[in-house]
């Protein structure tokens, strides 16, 4: 059989009619390949379903019906521009069966937890922005196979945060990517199915995982992720105008990019197709012949130039025992447990004789449930609207030019990054 070959198209690659078109160019090219295609919602739908979801949560009915008025507008708009204004063609009527399933699973009361309701409700995004690529890939003769991929990823029911059963996964994948009967197969990132049959989304962000557990299940030659620049960049373009295209990045590297923030790479990606070494690409769909960036092993230390995260929106968060007791295991392992139970993900932390001190993201849904219960047994002292630097293969020159005069609330450096949080400027 032929390699197969995994490629992931971002939000920003469906964004329009244009955009789905040009997917379409792009995937036209690699036609005779064995090809399983990954996407996610488009542009923000994402953001605008979480809309919708709090104004049900909220009871803001007329709010509510009017966010899922315009979602569903803007889709049947865009399927109107790619079929000639055709209101009769199938994909409109299949459209408006989808966003009859989304207006129920928004009616009664929200009883059954708000992260459970967040996956059957945000899951649409990526349903159906796949069944307007799948229809329009017919449409340019590109013969292919949609798969829900709620068949062929089993995952747990940690709702927002679904972990993959690998082994059951890899079996559902092998009766669904069937390549002996069509050779490219369309699916949707970021989302998963429970035993059940309930939907579970694999954090946000998640169709760069969902791309990478798939190629490692299905043993592909290589996994790409299309996207709106160039390859992995030492920074954000849009912040930083001095980035530089990096060719070559180490596994090590990518990860320790992803746990710093970077938002090129989410951070479960790399694990999985580190394990089978599958080598991942990152390209632009705006310059598809380029070469981009490669992220793979490497067994000889590769130099880099100085890399930058930002993470903005952070928060400080400062914990002392009541008891003016010492911060060691028995506290830590109570405080841990509690971020962890509400899904508070630290990026950075310290602690000394009677302080503890995290940096989290400000989550203002799960975030205040937290402090709330660590304050029965702490004093809680914290700051808003900080941001997180982070430097890899930092220079004091840098530093001092990106850290200057401003309030650092705490730093931290070792042989390879320097981290601090800092005043939002």
């Amino acid at each position: 059989m032929k390699p197969i070959h995994v490629f992931k198209f971002g939000g920003a690659s469906v964004k329009s009619a244009e955009a789905i078109r040009n997917l379409a160019t792009i995937v036209a090219k690699y036609s005779a390949e064995n090809l399983v295609i990954v996407v996610s919602a488009m542009a923000k739908t994402t953001n605008e379903l979480e809309v919708a979801l709090k104004h049900w949560v909220d009871n803001d009915l007329i709010s509510k019906q009017r966010k899922l008025a315009e979602i569903e507008q803007f889709h049947i708009n865009t399927a109107l521009e790619l079929f000639n204004n055709d209101a009769q063609h199938l994909l409109i009527a299949e459209l408006k069966e989808l966003f009859i399933q989304l207006n129920d699973q928004l009616k009664g009361i929200p009883s059954k937890g708000y992260d459970f309701h967040y996956d059957q409700v945000v899951s649409f995004g990526e349903l159906i922005s796949t069944r307007i690529v799948s229809h329009y890939l017919s449409y340019m003769g590109i013969s292919h196979k949609l798969v829900d991929a709620r068949r062929c990823l089993r995952s747990d029911a940690s709702y927002r945060e679904g972990v993959v059963d690998e082994f059951t996964s890899r079996i559902l994948c092998q009766r669904e990517f069937n390549f002996s009967t069509v050779n490219i197969f369309l699916t949707q990132g970021f989302i998963a199915g429970t035993e059940g049959g309930t939907t579970t989304t694999l954090g946000r962000e998640g169709s760069d995982y969902s791309a990478a557990i798939l190629a490692n299940l299905l043993d592909a030659q290589d996994a790409t992720i299309w996207k709106d620049v160039d390859g992995v960049l030492s920074a954000d373009p849009k912040i930083f105008s001095n980035a530089v295209k990096l060719n070559f990045v180490p596994y090590q590297e990518a990860i320790e990019l992803a746990y710093c923030g970077a938002q090129v790479i989410h951070p479960k990606t790399i694990k999985p197709l580190q394990n089978k070494n599958i080598p991942l690409y990152v390209k632009s769909f705006m310059s598809p012949d380029a070469s981009g960036s490669i992220i793979a092993h490497s067994d000889t230390p590769i130099k880099l130039p100085p890399i930058i995260v930002l993470k903005k929106n952070q928060v400080l968060i400062t914990l002392s025992p009541r008891d003016f007791s010492f911060v060691i295991e028995d506290c830590l392992s109570k405080i841990f447990a509690l971020l962890y139970k509400h899904k508070v993900k630290v990026n950075m932390l310290h602690n000394s004789a009677i302080n503890f001190t995290v940096c989290v993201d400000d989550d203002r849904l799960r975030l205040p449930q937290a402090l709330d219960e660590l304050k029965l047994d702490f004093v809680v002292r914290y700051n808003r609207n900080l941001e997180l630097l982070t430097i890899r293969h930092y220079t004091s020159e840098l530093i001092d030019d990106l850290v200057g005069n401003r309030t650092v609330y705490l730093q931290q450096r070792t042989r390879s990054s320097a981290r601090f949080v800092m005043d939002s400027v």
